[in-house]
């Protein structure tokens, strides 16, 4: 199957709490069409609020993650169309990477196969990455007379060390999933049969936490690395204050039965949210 619907190029079901994501062209190693990213930015929008999803998990159909993007129809096809074609294509590509860094549920890539150039945009945007012992990674793009551009440079200076980011960028070489968790570019690396039930593990722990604590948390992390510390510090005084006043019966709750229960460690885990009244 090579001429895929656009509703057609995502997949995606839910599974006690958890949303499951695949790009969905594994025949094009689920590169990155304009199809693709139109597709995907509506399945973010259904997805976002849904009352039984939690978490969700970006991952692949087949053996690939996703191999970038299409050079054919994102590249030639809309460079045939003028600067009004490449800016739309841009827009429409960026535009769902952008969402994923501010979106209100914890998000995560489950990188099963290759993650090549562009698809290093949505592995930034997810909040947490493993990948299989087996992935591919790579910066091909100085292999074909480009860089690596659409914020690619910019995700392995932020993910990785910058002596290993100029030489990921400069010699076009790959790397497996193993050296990807090492120099920083995923959280954990697996073997791929390990790989789902690792990602499960860390999405149901992610479920039993209070979800405005952890879209403040996020949204904190990523907002605070480009702060001066007394920045810093005024803008999480803020934000707590702000999620306080969203919910402040789940901190209360909390505290309640860590001194008044003796129910609940902080440092052991997540305080139990069956017992919040409102």
């Amino acid at each position: 199957m090579t001429d895929r619907s656009e509703s057609d190029t995502v997949a995606f079901e839910v599974r006690n709490g958890i949303a499951w994501v695949k790009f969905n062209r594994p025949e094009k190693r689920n590169s990155m069409s304009p199809k693709l990213n139109r597709r995907m930015m509506e399945v973010l929008d259904a997805l976002e609020y849904r009352d039984d999803v939690g978490v969700l998990v970006l991952t692949g159909e087949g053996t690939s993650w996703t191999a970038g993007m299409d050079l054919k129809e994102y590249f030639r096809e809309t460079e045939a169309q003028g600067l009004g074609g490449t800016r739309k294509a841009q827009r429409e590509s960026y535009g769902w990477w952008r969402r994923l860094r501010w979106y209100q549920k914890p998000t995560i890539a489950m990188v099963n196969g290759w993650c090549f150039g562009g698809g290093y945009g949505p592995l930034f945007g997810c909040d947490l990455a493993f990948a299989a012992d087996e992935a591919t990674f790579g910066l091909s793009e100085i292999n074909w007379g480009i860089l690596p551009g659409g914020g690619a440079s910019k995700v392995a200076t932020e993910l990785m060390p910058f002596r290993k980011a100029m030489y990921h960028a400069l010699m076009g070489e790959n790397i497996d999933g193993r050296t990807a968790a090492e120099w920083g570019l995923v959280n954990e690396s697996h073997p791929a049969a390990a790989l789902e039930a690792r990602v499960t593990e860390v999405a149901t722990i992610l479920l039993a936490k209070n979800p405005i604590a952890l879209k403040a948390t996020k949204d904190a992390i990523r907002r605070v690395r480009e702060m001066t510390y007394d920045n810093a510090e005024d803008y999480l005084i803020r934000a707590q204050e702000a999620a306080n006043s969203f919910d402040n019966e789940g901190r209360k709750e909390g505290i309640r039965q860590f001194i008044d229960d003796k129910s609940y460690k902080p440092g052991l885990g997540a305080y139990d949210r069956s017992k919040q009244t409102v």
